[in-house]
Formats: structure tokens, C-alpha cells, sequence
């Protein structure tokens, strides 16, 4: 008799330990994903990049999670927000996104995905201290591109590479993105007086104007291309390809939204991008002497930026957790 309830004991704390360890092992449910690309140095208490206002806001309390293969550990909060930097550039940024996706310790498969980082914009479309909505990811650097003396006079450079159709461009969930318009357009973004003051350096009516709330084409490249010239090509290319005008220049976006797609679609990824530079100088400087400014030169307005960037971002984030019954199944219909 002794013996069975010896084993009846043995027997149940198998059990409950079996049960125990398999609560602890349980993965994240992740609601939100925030992507950040950079830190300049630590996550608080220095000099913000990208991702320590989000850290801030969502991750100082929350433990970090150490990921085979990703480049920085990954944060969890109690509601379901998750975060990671990536690395900058589309190799850095996608490897790390896979790594994250592929491991057991969370469930992406109701996740909302926010790529978020700084950006360049063209002063026809954007000023210092917006902040963009993609609608459209373009890869700018999936194609052939030729010397200008090496074409005809004043023509375009560049023409898509076949057998690239389906990862050259990404469209948005038009109504994830119009959601992300609807609750964010009306956010005031900081600014500062050195940006103000930049901006009259340009003609151009947009470059003067305050920043705001705006939705375009992002364009990814792993060259960090610049000037009048680029600017135009990056603008040819969107139009060749039917998208949305070019409005924010970038290195990861649409790379990470290809891993992404591979395992889980596309229809809930947001790219979220402030503008922290022209992609290129007004038409006193030239193009090189805009890349390299000299001190005090700078356009102003990063630390406003990155700030912006997770003002807006965080309006979304905090609606998509506190509807998550609603949002768990998908992009709910407008009201």
C-alpha cells in the first residue's frame, strides 16, 4: 500500500511539474511589434536614438529576452508590446526580424508589426520633424542602373530587373494604414528653432512649413543616395512601379516586410518614419557639401524626431492593445 501511494506522489509531481514548466516555457503573445533600427548609446538616460523613447514608454519595466541571432535583446511588457533594435541596413535589420520570428519563446501570429526609424524626405514632399506613414515600400536598389554619360542625354538611369516583381514593392494595408491616418493626423509634433530656421534655406513651400502627420511611398535603400538627382530617380521609380509619391528615404523597411511576408503576410505591417534631413541641399550648397556640413550646420530637430516618431507611433499601439478582442482578428472595418 505504501509503495502505490508512493508512486501516486511521484506521479503527481511529475505532473505538476511538467505543468509548471510548461507555463513558464508558454510563448509571448505578441499584440504589437515596435522595430527600431538604432540606439546611439543606452536605452535611457542618454542621448535618444531610435528606439529609447519607445523603451520609455513601453519597455522600462519589462525584461529583456535574449534571441539567437538578433542583434540586440527583445523587451515584453505585461500587455502584449514587444521591441527590439534590429540594426541598421537591410542585411542587419531582416536577419535579426528572422531570427525574432523563427523563435518559440512568442506567438506572432495576430501581430501588429511598427517599423520605426528616422528618415530622409525630399523638400518637395516633407520637412524636418515629420513624421510618415508608408503606404508604399519600394527597393531601391533591385534593378539596373547605368553612368548618366552612358545613356541618353537627360534620361532615366534605372529600369527594374525582371524576376523581382513580387519583393521589389509592397503595398500597405490601405485600410491598416488609413486607420493609422485616422487616429494620428490630428498629433501635435514637437519642433525646434533651429529646424525652423533650417528650413528657410529652401524654397520649396512644403520645406518651410511646420511638420505633420503624412502618409507616401518609403523607399529602401543600402545606398545612402542623395541629391537633386537621386531625389528625381527615387520619384521616377515610384511612378514607374505605381505607387504613391516618394516621400521618406530609408534602409530596412521594405527588407524586413519581405521576412515578415514569408511567415505571416503583409496586412499588418505599418512603417513609421520621421524626417530628420532633406535628401538633398537647397541651391546654394552643393550635393557633398550638404552630406558633410560643416559644425552648426546640421538641419536641427533629431531629438524633436525621434520623439515624434513614438508621439504618433504610441497612438496606435495603445488602440490596437486596448481593442484586442477586436484587432486580434484583423483590421476592423472604419467607424
Amino acid at each position: 500500500m505504501k509503495i502505490y501511494n508512493l508512486l501516486a506522489w511521484v506521479i503527481l509531481f511529475v505532473m505538476t511539474f511538467s505543468s509548471q514548466t510548461t507555463a513558464s516555457t508558454k510563448p509571448v503573445l505578441v499584440k504589437v511589434f515596435i522595430a527600431a533600427m538604432f540606439e546611439i548609446g543606452a536605452n535611457s538616460g542618454d542621448k535618444a536614438g531610435e528606439f529609447q523613447h519607445w523603451y520609455q514608454r513601453y519597455f522600462k519595466d519589462s525584461r529583456s529576452i535574449t534571441v539567437k541571432g538578433a542583434l540586440k535583446p527583445i523587451y515584453c511588457n505585461n500587455n502584449g508590446v514587444c521591441g527590439a533594435v534590429l540594426g541598421m541596413g537591410k542585411v542587419a535589420s531582416s536577419a535579426s526580424m528572422q531570427a525574432i520570428l523563427l523563435n518559440n519563446k512568442f506567438d506572432f501570429s495576430s501581430s501588429y508589426f511598427i517599423l520605426s526609424g528616422v528618415a530622409g524626405t525630399p523638400p518637395s514632399q516633407g520637412t524636418i520633424g515629420d513624421v510618415s506613414w508608408g503606404s508604399w515600400l519600394i527597393d531601391y536598389d533591385l534593378g539596373h542602373r547605368w553612368a548618366p554619360e552612358e545613356g541618353e542625354l537627360g534620361a532615366a538611369t534605372f529600369m527594374p530587373r525582371k524576376g523581382y516583381e513580387n519583393i521589389r514593392r509592397y503595398q500597405l494595408n490601405p485600410l491598416l494604414v488609413n486607420w493609422s491616418m485616422a487616429l494620428t493626423s490630428d498629433v501635435t509634433l514637437k519642433d525646434s528653432p533651429q529646424a525652423q530656421s533650417y528650413r528657410m534655406r529652401y524654397p520649396q513651400a512644403t520645406a518651410r512649413r511646420l511638420p505633420k502627420v503624412l502618409t507616401g511611398t518609403h523607399m529602401t535603400g543600402d545606398t545612402f543616395f542623395h541629391g537633386p538627382g537621386l531625389s528625381k530617380e527615387a520619384q521616377y521609380i515610384t511612378e514607374l512601379y505605381g505607387a504613391d509619391d516618394y516621400v521618406a528615404t530609408e534602409m530596412e523597411a521594405a527588407a524586413i516586410t519581405q521576412v515578415i511576408s514569408r511567415t505571416h503576410g503583409t496586412q499588418r505591417i505599418l512603417s513609421l518614419r520621421g524626417s530628420v534631413n532633406f535628401d538633398q541641399g537647397n541651391p546654394n550648397e552643393t550635393t557633398l557639401a550638404h552630406l558633410d556640413p560643416a559644425p552648426g550646420e546640421t538641419a536641427g530637430g533629431f531629438a524633436e524626431t525621434v520623439e515624434n516618431i513614438v508621439l504618433v507611433g504610441a497612438k496606435v499601439t495603445d488602440h490596437v492593445v486596448k481593442n484586442w478582442a477586436v484587432w486580434q482578428q484583423g483590421v476592423p472595418a472604419p467607424k
